[in-house]
């Protein structure tokens, strides 16, 4: 039986479970996959998710000097190809506008793809419209299979527009999960129909309902626990986070856990430390669902204050954030980007401005001081999330779109 070949940037990934759950999903209905990597794991920790998914993994060679013969190899099959003049005419369209080493490595890594496709691949599937779609798109042409994908976040918002338009026209179709991002793509593709809005959605296997005992502490006794799970990078506002924990009452007792790995790590520790709250603040570091469920279980409050980025990156729609409101977890987040698409801002949640530090603080002081009040929100979004927000719907749309072309 023939294969879609599902190409994303490493594998596997903590940050990236919506990938590994549509993935899975795919497989449970009947769609053979390939996984093609731009680069190994480098993360300490695999989900569960990423044990029960059957498919093979193909690992391209990062950079051309990690395996030069095989670059070569591959470079000299492509020029022999019926297909290469048009494909190399196309990577050499967009070197004309990025001419640089890293579109470079992505013509090699497609020739390298192309060269190694197995012949039951019929179809190139790839996650993220910047470098992997490159890759993906280039091996395309030279294996002469049709592509599509699914935009995310970071892709859209930092890529060229010159890019954006060229890969939005070459594709057959695509998708992408918010509601802002599809939006934004069609008015850059000169098709806009093919671009869709599917939403990963969750699949709330292993995600237990709200508590029938909600939590009743208010800041005056033991700490309010807040947790927030997401990458130490910019976008995830945690600057903005931690001034606003320090600007609270003295009065009130709270405690902060963060989850999540990145760059922003080691930087966001010493803010910490200078502002008086290492006392206060506890740093997991990257951990697998299970511990990320663990965590919320047993929170008060979520909260990811996400902004846009100085480069144009944000978020999309956090996993995250559907994963605390499945569980009934009260969460308080930022109006950025597709947040809003998922939060309704006073009955399933707390919305405040992106990098707005001291109306965070305000929301944050009157969640921690009203168990009530995070109860119903948490409650109010559990319900509201598992109705709108399941993954089945958007993976059996997909599913059907590949049997098409199987």
């Amino acid at each position: 039986m023939s294969r879609i070949a599902v190409v994303v940037k490493g594998y596997p990934r903590l940050s990236e479970t919506f990938i590994a759950q549509e993935i899975l999903g795919l497989e449970r209905r009947g769609i053979p996959i390939l996984i093609v990597a731009l680069r190994k794991p480098y993360d300490p920790f695999i989900h569960e998710l990423h044990r029960q998914i059957s498919a093979e993994v193909m690992y391209l060679p990062e950079y051309v000097k990690d395996d030069p013969a095989r670059v070569a190899r591959a470079k000299l099959w492509a020029e022999k190809q019926p297909t290469f003049a048009a494909a190399k005419a196309l990577f050499d369209a967009d070197y004309a506008n990025e001419h640089n080493a890293n579109r470079q490595r992505r013509w090699a890594q497609g020739c390298v793809f192309a060269h190694e496709l197995p012949e039951d691949i019929t179809w190139i599937h790839t996650h993220y419209l910047h470098t992997p779609c490159s890759v993906a798109r280039y091996a395309a042409h030279l294996a002469g299979r049709g592509w599509s994908f699914s935009a995310h976040a970071k892709d859209i918002w930092t890529s060229e527009e010159w890019d954006l338009r060229t890969k939005l026209d070459d594709a057959a179709w695509g998708v992408t999960c918010t509601g802002v991002n599809a939006q934004h793509l069609k008015s850059l593709s000169a098709n806009p129909d093919k671009v869709e809005l599917v939403y990963h959605g969750l699949d709330f296997e292993g995600f237990p309902l709200p508590s029938d005992t909600p939590s009743t502490r208010d800041g005056t006794g033991e700490p309010v626990r807040i947790l927030s799970v997401g990458r130490a990078v910019e976008k995830k506002g945690y600057d903005d986070l931690l001034h606003a924990l320090a600007d609270l009452p003295e009065t009130l007792n709270w405690h902060f856990t963060h989850i999540g790995g990145g760059e922003l790590d080691g930087a966001l520790k010493t803010m910490a430390d200078g502002l008086g709250l290492s006392d206060r603040v506890t740093w997991r570091g990257a951990q697998p669902r299970e511990e990320v469920i663990k965590a919320c279980l047993e929170a008060d409050l979520f909260t990811l204050p996400s902004k846009l980025a100085k480069s144009g990156d944000r978020d999309g729609l956090p996993n995250v954030l559907m994963e605390a409101q499945s569980m009934g977890l009260c969460c308080l987040s930022t109006e950025v980007s597709a947040i809003p698409e998922l939060i309704i801002d006073g009955k399933t949640g707390l919305l405040v401005p992106p990098a707005d530090r001291a109306a965070l603080s305000q929301a944050l002081a009157e969640l921690i001081a009203k168990p009530q009040l995070r109860d119903t929100l948490g409650r109010a979004a559990s319900a509201h999330v598992r109705k709108n927000f399941a993954s089945a719907p958007g993976i059996d749309h997909l599913a059907e779109k590949f049997r098409k072309v199987l």
